[in-house]
């Protein structure tokens, strides 16, 4: 008998299932390009005292959202992080999500 070489059930036995992925169309949805929200409202300093809009650029957890995902440009995101700091030292944002 002919004994094969490699693990029982490794990859070279195992079914890849190749054909699901070949009979599937992908739908390529639009995704439209995000703008500086900053930029945009012609807003120049941000201000660490208000909370409101601090609070939307804050992940539910405490953490900061980062650039990809909120849109900012580089600039205003490093005034966005260093208002969030200032306002999470004295107390008007928390550090981590609160339980």
């Amino acid at each position: 008998m002919a004994e094969s070489k490699g693990r029982p059930g490794s990859a070279s036995q195992r079914p890849t299932g190749g054909d699901k992925a070949i009979a599937g169309q992908k739908k390529q949805y639009f995704r439209r390009k995000k703008v500086c929200r900053f930029c945009v409202e012609k807003i120049d300093d941000i201000n660490y005292k208000d909370v409101k809009m601090l609070h939307a650029f804050v992940a539910e957890r405490g953490k900061i959202v980062p650039r990809r995902i909120s849109g900012v440009c580089a600039p205003h995101q490093r005034r966005l992080t260093d208002a969030i700091k200032k306002a999470r030292n004295i107390a008007l944002l928390p550090f981590a999500a609160s339980f």
